[in-house]
């Protein structure tokens, strides 16, 4: 396969992307960041000022890099499940099929497409962040790295269930019984030194855990895992959902049926 033609079609795929996220941007950026401002209103600013402090910190500074990597978690999963999804039900993907262009090529700018969506929402949840509390990035590299990671962990899994999706209901049942219970439950809103050490090792078991966790560390320099772990995990699912990814589209399952 020649690789000059697969850069192209890449290019071309998060171009697609990235011009369909900005061309509805009031339905792709504006509903998470007035969602994240209600978060950070209620939340960090009422609640927060009866609960104090958490782990030495203000808990509007606390809870601020869970809920930038929430937001960065649900668009990248949002952006790519849709998007696929749609091309799908357009017959798009057809010509993707038919086009000189590898599985992998498909996959990696649908990915790179819901990455840039997470990285924007992102990016402007924590200018909202900004005028409720004092941010200083302890870690550059863990900050970057582990939003990276989250936003290709979970743009792979929003790949996978568009590749399983047949009707447009279907695209909303994995966020809404799976992604939003184990975001809420991932420590955004508290520490799991808090809980009973049953519990904190049922948290253990919730991948977003560590991510959040993670990002928290970059930030403020405390987290409630082991950064080691959470890279690992990280990695790990990148590397696993990938393989399913190409499975998938090698089999045709949900494509080709």
């Amino acid at each position: 396969m020649n690789i000059g033609l697969n850069v192209v079609a890449a290019k071309t795929i998060v171009r697609k992307e990235m011009v369909r996220v900005l061309r509805i941007w009031v339905q792709t950026v504006v509903p998470p960041a007035i969602t994240m401002t209600l978060y950070f209103i209620i939340f960090g600013n009422l609640i927060g000022r009866r609960i104090g402090t958490m782990d030495g910190f203000d808990y509007m500074q606390y809870i601020a890099p869970g809920l930038i990597m929430m937001s960065v978690i649900t668009n990248s999963y949002g952006n790519v499940v849709s998007s696929f999804f749609g091309a799908k039900f357009g017959r798009h993907v057809e010509e993707m099929l038919v086009a000189p262009m590898s599985y992998a090529t498909i996959i990696i700018g649908h990915v790179a497409g819901g990455v840039l969506r997470g990285l924007l929402v992102g990016s402007l949840v924590t200018i909202i962040a900004l005028f409720f509390t004092r941010l200083e990035v302890a870690h550059p590299f863990v900050v970057v790295s582990v939003v990276l990671l989250s936003s290709v962990v979970f743009s792979l899994a929003g790949f996978i269930n568009a590749v399983f999706a047949r009707k447009f209901d279907d695209i909303s049942i994995v966020p809404t019984f799976v992604l939003t219970p184990l975001t809420y439950l991932g420590g955004v809103f508290y520490s799991i030194s808090l809980l009973p050490e049953f519990w904190q090792n049922v948290s253990k078991a919730n991948p977003i855990l560590y991510m959040v966790n993670a990002f928290r560390y970059g930030i403020l320099g405390t987290s409630d895992i082991r950064i080691g772990h959470a890279y690992a995990i990280l990695i790990i699912f990148v590397v696993v959902l990938f393989s399913a990814c190409m499975s998938l589209m090698r089999r045709g399952i949900g494509i080709r049926e």
